[in-house]
């Protein structure tokens, strides 16, 4: 059984809705940017059964900050590019656009996308790992010479 957090990130609160294949596990809720709030998420989503998969749209800064402490927490967290979710459509006629339908919208799309998502890596994870990149190729080309 898995989970799909879909949340629509914006500065100073998130929007956050979670579904399963058929099913509205939590209707779209106002999370607040605070260590409580963002606490009291993780909380709800450790006490879910199955596996959950946390996919946010990578706007900005605003989502690095959550992203990393789901991911501290143990999550699968992804983020993702807004102009796929944006051209994703889950055969709505309406052209809906609020945070609320946002959040069904991302969470949806982590359903139908769950084997193509990529795992969030935290800005300072990646850029260690492109600092020994670039170390290993200058020490390449010094050898070379």
């Amino acid at each position: 059984m898995m989970n799909a957090v879909g949340i629509d990130v914006s500065k100073g609160r998130s929007v956050v809705a979670v579904a399963r294949p058929g099913e509205v596990v939590a209707s779209p809720f106002i999370v607040s940017h605070t260590q409580s709030g963002i606490h009291g998420l993780i909380d709800q989503l450790c006490s879910l059964e199955g596996n959950t998969r946390i996919i946010m749209e990578h706007t900005g800064r605003y989502y690095e900050p959550m992203a990393q402490c789901f991911s501290d927490a143990g999550f699968f967290v992804s983020a993702v590019n807004p102009k796929l979710i944006k051209d994703y459509s889950h055969n709505s006629l309406r052209k809906v656009k609020t945070d609320k339908a946002d959040a069904k919208k991302i969470a949806c799309y982590t359903l139908d996308n769950r084997l193509d998502l990529f795992q969030y890596t935290g800005m300072d994870t990646l850029r260690k790992q492109l600092k020994t990149m670039k170390f290993l190729h200058e020490a390449k080309d010094g050898c070379q010479e």
